[in-house]
């Protein structure tokens, strides 16, 4: 068994449990502001395993992840101070210098952009408090962004059916090892 295979097979176990949307939430929530696992890898599991629920889902993953990116941003604009020295020594500097290029070149639509790719959203949220973006403009971009990540998840999930769930049930440790290198390749070429 193959580590995406068994983790696949983990989640969907989960997502079965009386509380699985609440571990949903959290990890969206956390995800936003300091978690490094995207919610995207219990989203996509959790709509297979009931598509009845699909867009009660994605509204908790977007609902959840804006709110842990106001928390980004209040870390961002509060205590920069306080994690400077944990994130110049983190993974994350480089990513956190390119969010604030992003910022004085194309302003909350660099939120926008965050909040659909897979570049770390958590970067940009502490990113706009730092350089005290309209906090306002900020929440509204976010919403926009995430949500059109989710929804357009459980819309191919929706859209896909079976044949979707039988596609990544079939290729999933491919898909894994697939998406692992193109993260790579992105944060190398960024």
């Amino acid at each position: 068994m193959n580590i995406f295979d068994f983790l696949y097979k983990k989640i969907i176990n989960w997502s079965r449990m009386p509380n699985a949307d609440r571990y949903l939430f959290a990890l969206s929530f956390s995800e936003s502001s300091f978690f490094p696992i995207p919610p995207d890898v219990m989203l996509i599991p959790m709509c297979l395993a009931n598509r009845s629920k699909i867009w009660y889902l994605a509204g908790i993953t977007t609902i959840s992840s804006v709110l842990g990116g106001v928390l980004g941003y209040l870390l961002g604009y509060l205590v920069f101070d306080l994690i400077e020295a944990w994130l110049i020594n983190s993974d994350y500097w480089s990513s956190y210098e390119t969010a604030r290029l992003w910022f004085d070149k194309w302003g909350l639509f660099a939120v926008l952009l965050a909040g659909f790719s897979p570049i770390p959203y958590k970067i940009f949220t502490i990113a706009a408090g730092i350089t005290g973006v309209n906090i306002f403009g900020f929440i509204l971009f976010s919403i926009l962004g995430r949500g059109a990540r989710f929804f357009l998840i459980a819309a191919l999930i929706y859209m896909g059916g079976d044949a979707f769930k039988h596609i990544i049930e079939k290729y999933i440790n491919i898909l894994g090892w697939f998406i692992v290198v193109i993260v790579l390749i992105f944060f190398l070429f960024l």
